[in-house]
């Protein structure tokens, strides 16, 4: 049954995020207003001081999800235009409605929202949650299935983190946990939901060229030079910063250099691969961010660095087949490979770390809800429960966010089933000639196809 024109997806997209766009407006009109600094002048100055200690950080994280994270996915040759459109368009989008969540949640004061530069860095956690969940389904699923899902996710990743950090107190600064292990259950339950168990056939165009893959490598370098400032934004400024820096350098060095080492062995001619490089080079960065702000040994995060790039890359070589092979699992970007693996490993470092260094380990509280930045040591953090007790609210954690996070994704996947939220048909899988105008769009669609035709499928899909 073919769609009416005011129903079908094109029109969809515009009409919802209209819609959308226009009830914040009226929300901001009505409820928010500047978070105004003290007009005393030694509050000024430290309220100066604290903008430029975390605007570079909070730009150096802009260039990341913007840049990085956007070519990284452009190794889909022909989709080029579309993974950088989308992902520009989910973190705007996540990021407003992320703002408005915790502006009612948490910041909502005699009828007042105050904004800060603060609110809107951790409407961009939110954000983060749903960019790394869309690598398991891009490019199979349309633009309004994108935006729905990001309605669910951000809400469920909010309560999840307010569970995990607040409610069972896990150490966390860089989101290993619930960041990085919520978004990839998150997506993998969607794309298990959503899919079936239908085994979904190689697409001629998902395979990456030499130009795509270059085009990804160089989204990888942005995103190493800049994943320290992402790891150590919300730690307090002096030695919980300065230690989640360099840790997450040292993480993020041996997690290139083994990759080199891992792919090339893992080849029998000793060729690299550039998918290798491309995610193994960033594990480090994923695994580190649950122990970066504690006083562990430098030689722990380097051996933290290596193996979450040889988890990464086993990953792909075997767990991935099998899971495609055994559970029909669709994961087109291999999320589960780098934020999940590592992202276990990083939580399980935790544990350990606390139980071998507990008079040695910050206690920052990663809270992207919005709760104030505090440095403490261990002991006075851990409230006399003892670090065997917080070594085990790690693991829940671990649980809580990976368990949790596979359900809630599960369950929204079926929601992007609905008739309404069609799926693109096959053969205008990860073509840009879907969404965007191209001069070769008759050769986009594929076997002399023309947009027409491209069309036509697409209502007969519906």
């Amino acid at each position: 049954m073919a769609t009416t024109p005011s129903t079908s997806p094109r029109r969809l997209l515009p009409l919802s995020l209209g819609l959308f766009q226009a009830a914040l407006l009226l929300f901001f009109t009505l409820f928010v207003t500047y978070d105004e600094p003290s007009v005393q002048a030694e509050d000024a100055n430290a309220v100066a001081n604290q903008l430029y200690s975390i605007f570079p950080f909070f730009q150096d994280i802009q260039v990341m999800l913007v840049v990085g994270l956007g070519l990284l996915l452009t190794f889909l040759p022909r989709y080029g235009l579309s993974v950088l459109t989308h992902n520009f368009l989910l973190l705007n989008f996540s990021t407003q409605w992320a703002l408005l969540l915790q502006g009612l949640l948490h910041h909502f004061h005699h009828g007042q929202v105050h904004l800060g530069l603060h609110n809107i860095l951790t409407a961009e956690f939110a954000a983060v949650t749903v960019l790394i969940s869309t690598g398991a389904i891009v490019g199979r699923t349309s633009p309004c299935q994108l935006l729905v899902m990001a309605t669910c996710e951000v809400p469920i990743y909010l309560a999840s983190e307010w569970a995990i950090t607040t409610y069972l107190g896990v150490l966390d600064v860089g989101g290993t946990i619930t960041i990085h292990v919520f978004s990839c259950y998150f997506g993998l339950g969607v794309s298990k939901a959503l899919f079936r168990a239908a085994q979904q056939p190689v697409h001629p165009k998902e395979t990456p060229t030499p130009r795509s893959d270059l085009m990804s490598l160089v989204g990888t370098l942005i995103l190493w030079v800049f994943w320290p400032s992402f790891v150590a934004v919300l730690c307090q400024p002096g030695g919980a910063q300065h230690r989640a820096i360099l840790n997450t350098l040292l993480a993020m060095s041996a997690s290139a250099v083994t990759t080199v080492v891992t792919s090339s062995l893992m080849e029998r001619d000793g060729k690299l691969s550039p998918g290798h490089l491309q995610n193994g080079s960033l594990a480090g960065g994923v695994a580190i961010g649950a122990v970066a702000d504690m006083a562990v040994a430098p030689v722990a995060a380097l051996a933290l660095g290596s193996l979450s790039a040889m988890s990464c890359l086993l990953g792909f070589r075997f767990l991935t087949p099998l899971l495609v092979r055994k559970l029909s699992l669709q994961d087109q970007c291999g999320i589960h490979n780098l934020h999940g693996l590592p992202g276990i490993l990083g939580a399980a470092a935790s544990a350990v770390a606390i139980l071998v260094v507990p008079d040695g380990t910050a206690g920052y509280h990663f809270s992207p809800t919005g709760g104030n930045a505090t440095e403490e040591v261990a002991m006075g953090w851990f409230g006399g429960r003892g670090a065997g007790w917080q070594a085990l609210c790690q693991a829940v954690g671990l649980v809580v966010a990976g368990g949790g996070s596979l359900l809630a994704g599960l369950l929204t996947g079926a929601a992007l089933r609905l008739p309404c939220l069609a799926l693109p048909p096959q053969r205008l899988c990860f073509d840009d000639s879907m969404y965007f105008k191209v001069q070769d769009e008759a050769e986009s669609t594929g076997m002399g196809g023309t947009i027409e035709e491209g069309a036509l499928a697409m209502k007969e899909q519906v």
